[in-house]
């Protein structure tokens, strides 16, 4: 059995630059700055690369989202903590980043039935109801992670906060669906079997052409023996 392949599409993770922060010097200094308090207490400032978004707050912490890896998120608090300082701000330059959550993707490669999944992993560990929302939602104790399986396939995993707690929850998943059997046959191969070749039917042998029938010799008496001749 073959990994299935992860992808990730968000890493949220926090910090703290400062002790307090002056939200409306920020929104002036950043370009493109987003900062409106009567309707959210934090500033929102958009980072084009990495593509990322930052929220400040007034007590210093710093939250990004929007990464697809720990190495974007990084830079891209460290790139927002150099220019608040360029502005005149006491912030420090390499805080400690701690990870909050990781979303990834990931496709099981055959579709299923979700609600015969419901019915053999049971009430107390899924939660389905199609007229809601059209996802099972799969919760692992270990790792501690949310699963959102679809019929498609596809799935969507939170709660992790590391990628290899994602490897280990969708691999987890696959295998428990194979073991039960309910992984229907991969997409592409419904109508063939991978394992054995197509064998394609022999051509009918050629007809044999008939032979002309030979025309006995004609008996009579210009045909005879000599001897009969006297």
């Amino acid at each position: 059995m073959t990994n299935t392949r992860v992808r990730i599409e968000n890493v949220v993770a926090s910090t703290s630059l400062a002790s307090e922060l002056d939200l409306q010097s920020i929104s002036l200094a950043l370009d493109g700055a987003e900062y409106e308090p009567e309707q959210f207490p934090g500033l929102i400032y958009r980072l084009k690369q990495p593509k990322t978004a930052i929220l400040l707050f007034r007590s210093g912490k710093v939250v990004c989202t929007g990464g697809k890896s720990m190495r974007e998120v990084e830079e891209s608090i460290r790139s927002v903590a150099a220019l608040i300082k360029q502005g005149g701000q006491k912030v420090t330059l390499h805080p400690k980043i701690e990870v909050q959550n990781i979303v990834a993707t990931s496709d099981l490669g055959s579709e299923i039935n979700l609600n015969s999944i419901a019915v053999t992993l049971g009430l107390d560990r899924v939660e389905y109801e199609p007229e809601q929302f059209p996802g099972l939602v799969y919760r692992l104790d270990e790792p501690r992670v949310v699963i959102l399986l679809f019929g498609s396939g596809k799935l969507v995993c939170t709660g992790a906060r590391r990628p290899a707690d994602l490897e280990r929850a969708v691999q987890k998943v696959k295998t428990e669906l194979e073991g039960a059997g309910l992984l229907e046959r991969d997409r592409g191969n419904s109508n063939t079997n991978p394992s054995r070749p197509t064998l394609k039917p022999k051509p009918a042998p050629a007809a044999r052409p008939s032979r002309p029938k030979s025309t006995p010799p004609r008996t009579g008496p210009a045909n005879a023996p000599a001897s009969m001749s006297n």
